[in-house]
């Protein structure tokens, strides 16, 4: 089974660089791509990673792209003086000749090809390529936008030629429409080109009306070209989570891609003087995170671009911790969508319902009078003598988001615990794992004793469930105590009440339960410091749900797993909304899910609670728990079984609890007529 994480550079593409002034084009410099290796070189990600050399892509691979006469254009260039590089690049719209940029883009084609070998011949898992110049405007026959050849569409292309792949999953987070790939790809079936950008209703570069979200691809490609415009700056963390709870997954995930390439632009991110976002950098590892749960893992990051040199090379640094299979850090910030971005995602989801059997039974329709739109009246035109002022502003910003991130990485970031996953063998079932679980000693009777007369003794009815507490909180302990990230205990699942009154005591303020099967005792919910999620089959407890006890009546479907629906469309929203310390999954007798609904929760969960999940089940069910374990650790993604759209009822499910809680869990908003609270 594959392993490791590739990641690429070549300092030579630091030698492309703007030999004469222009104020559009002076912010594309050589430290974007030296900075961030500097960076991963100071959190000693580097030494982690596989390290794979760049090499120079060749002209027949740059021409599975491009035509013979761009890449003659490029090539020419190579010899000319200032004032003819000068005068060639003025035929591009923001594009500027250095006398080896020919060399560094084919590297940067060269280094992009070379990712997608590595994980494709599965040497490694996943990687990142660091390269310049960028790739995603550039179009078949013309530079464009910073962009000489399109790395990630000949990566695509590439991809379809040598391994025969059908099905490819572009995700393009960079902050401008990446114009030049869905040129290329907008007929192709074969590729799904997903794009979120800023827009305001085409008042930002580069200005067209095919990035708005009723471009939906050409022929055959109708569907496969997903654009999700922003309407206004200034988006964030619950933002980006948003379009892909709502849009992107489900989509991909129905898609089932066989590789994932990301156009990895960091201006998305905060402090960057062309997106101004405020997106922080960690929000970029729980992309990632959900990124590898698709295509078997096999994902590759090419860079795009990050103008902010801080705000870049902390971001790529969170994305590559993230691909090595770190723990993924809290996310920060109200996780709460803004008017405009419920906007766009319920247009772009009303705009692709013809061409997805997840929207098939979503009630979705278009708005036309967007929020924003009065915003354009308010835009008055440029003052010249302001120009100046505006450069002094931005600097000074600059400045106050260096200051910003220095505080902010020390706050989100913590120290990795020694152990990924932990259990005991109090039933001779470790042998079980197929990957390395760390096996604890059970807690000593005598202190389990203590500890139930003294604080759980109202909750310990059945021997059984005393007998099952040295195992099961001896787990939990190095869980809790930061020793271990992850542990899963053979328990009956009358202790779980145990367990989360065990975690409050320790200090924990926000555990997020979810309790798949029959469940006998429902723990006291109305602190909050407890959110229970009960998926069973039918209706279990006289208990009604409440904003922090929410039952969930699902059977999974036979013929695969339709159990996507509920995850990404309620259980992960309340998940994100309510932002648990610690995630507990417990499996109780008769579940209503099969091995991949679980793996599926176990997979998105991990990237909540820094990755602290701990599963109890009442069986040691051999492929359950070998499947359990592959997920906690992160070892690989999990098998999910067959993808199952779901049926108009189970829409309506979802529907009637999202309609019931979406004013207290705010991620679960996805179109207006929701009634949004945050402007």
């Amino acid at each position: 089974m594959a392993s490791g994480t590739a990641l690429i550079y070549d300092e030579e593409m630091t030698t492309h660089k703007l030999l004469w002034n222009d104020p559009v084009c002076d912010i594309e410099v050589p430290e974007r791509l030296s900075s961030s290796y500097e960076q991963l070189k100071c959190y000693h990600l580097v030494e982690r990673c596989v390290l794979v050399p760049a090499r120079e892509g060749s002209e027949e691979e740059i021409r599975l792209v491009h035509s013979s006469e761009h890449v003659e254009v490029a090539k020419s260039t190579q010899t000319m003086n200032e004032e003819e590089l000068k005068r060639v690049s003025g035929n591009y719209d923001a594009f500027f000749f250095h006398p080896n940029t020919y060399r560094c883009a084919k590297l940067a084609v060269g280094a992009t090809l070379q990712l997608v070998d590595a994980v494709m011949s599965g040497k490694v898992c996943n990687g990142m390529a660091l390269v310049r110049p960028p790739g995603h405007h550039s179009q078949r026959n013309a530079a464009n936008g910073f962009c000489l050849f399109n790395n990630v569409a000949i990566a695509a292309e590439y991809a379809k030629a040598k391994y025969g792949l059908q099905r490819i999953l572009i995700v393009d987070w960079d902050v401008h429409h990446g114009q030049g790939t869905q040129y290329i790809f907008e007929e192709d079936p074969r590729v799904l080109y997903f794009s979120w950008h800023r827009y305001e209703h085409q008042e930002f570069w580069p200005s067209l009306k095919e990035s708005d979200y009723d471009a939906v691809g050409l022929g055959k490609g109708r569907g496969f070209n997903v654009n999700l415009p922003w309407n206004k700056v200034g988006m964030g963390n619950s933002d980006y989570l948003a379009a892909f709870f709502h849009v992107l997954l489900p989509m991909a995930f129905e898609f089932n891609p066989e590789l994932v390439l990301v156009s990895s632009g960091y201006d998305s991110g905060i402090g960057d003087p062309e997106g101004q976002m405020n997106a922080t950098p960690e929000v970029f590892a729980h992309l990632t995170h959900f990124l590898m749960q698709l295509a078997n893992g096999k994902l590759c990051v090419i860079l795009e671009g990050g103008y902010h040199l801080r705000s870049l090379s902390e971001s790529v640094c969170m994305t590559v911790k993230t691909l090595l299979g770190d723990p993924v850090p809290q996310i920060t910030g109200e996780m709460a969508p803004c008017l405009s971005a419920v906007e766009s995602i319920q247009n772009v989801r009303a705009a692709h319902k013809p061409y997805w059997k997840w929207l098939m039974y979503e009630d979705t329709s278009f708005l036309q009078n967007l929020s924003t739109r009065s915003n354009l009246l308010k835009k008055a035109n440029p003052n010249p003598s302001t120009e100046h002022e505006s450069k002094v502003t931005s600097n000074d910003e600059a400045v106050e988001v260096e200051r910003f991130l220095e505080l902010h990485m020390k706050n989100i970031l913590f120290p990795v615990p020694p152990i990924k996953a932990v259990t005991t063998d109090s039933k001779g079932s470790a042998h079980l794992f197929p990957v390395p679980v760390h096996v604890v000693k059970e807690m000593d009777r005598t202190e389990i004793n203590a500890l139930v007369s003294e604080f759980y003794a109202d909750l310990v009815k059945e021997d059984k469930t005393l007998l099952s507490l040295g195992s099961m909180l001896a787990v939990l302990d190095k869980i809790l105590k930061k020793e271990a990230c992850s542990g899963i205990a053979e328990s009956p699942t009358s202790s779980v009440a145990v367990a989360l009154r065990h975690s409050v005591r320790l200090g924990f303020q926000r555990v997020l339960c979810i309790f798949v099967g029959d469940m006998t005792m429902v723990p006291n919910t109305e602190d909050g410091k407890i959110l229970m999620i009960h998926i069973c089959e039918r209706e279990q407890t006289a208990k009604t749900s409440s904003k922090h006890y929410i039952s969930l009546n699902w059977k999974e479907d036979a013929e695969g797993n339709d159990f996507f629906s509920a995850v990404l469309g309620f259980i992960l929203p309340v998940a994100y909304s309510y932002q648990p310390d610690l995630t507990v999954i417990a499996i109780g007798p008769n579940r209503s899910l099969e091995i991949s609904g679980i793996s599926l929760l176990c997979a998105l969960l991990r990237g909540l609670a820094e990755s602290r999940i701990f599963v109890v089940t009442e069986e040691a069910e051999r492929n359950l728990m070998q499947s359990v374990a592959k997920t906690v650790v992160g070892a690989s993604a999990p098998h999910l079984g067959l993808y199952v759209p779901p049926t108009q009822e189970k829409v309506n499910k979802i529907k009637m609890l999202k309609d019931q809680f979406q004013q207290e869990w705010k991620m679960l908003q996805c179109s207006v007529k929701d009634g949004i609270s945050r402007k």
